[in-house]
């Protein structure tokens, strides 16, 4: 199992990483903005992770830090 953290405040909001999830489970939240007025990125199903790390590897900001378990 993995665990992926995101910086929020300092997502852009991009969606790069969206993009290079290969199971899917990243979306640009829907509900929320953070201090800048951008929409960060979120896991819509975190046990789906398998922890590739692509996301992070795609993060033109450095926001996301994945955890292997």
């Amino acid at each position: 199992m993995s665990k992926v953290i995101f910086n929020e405040e300092l997502c852009k909001g991009c969606g790069l990483c969206v993009n290079a999830c290969p199971k899917q489970i990243l979306a640009l939240s829907k509900t929320r903005l953070n201090g800048k007025g951008h929409t960060p990125v979120e896991q819509t199903d975190p046990d789906k992770c398998i922890g590739c790390a692509f996301c992070a590897m795609m993060c033109p900001d450095c926001v996301i830090t994945v955890i292997r378990e």
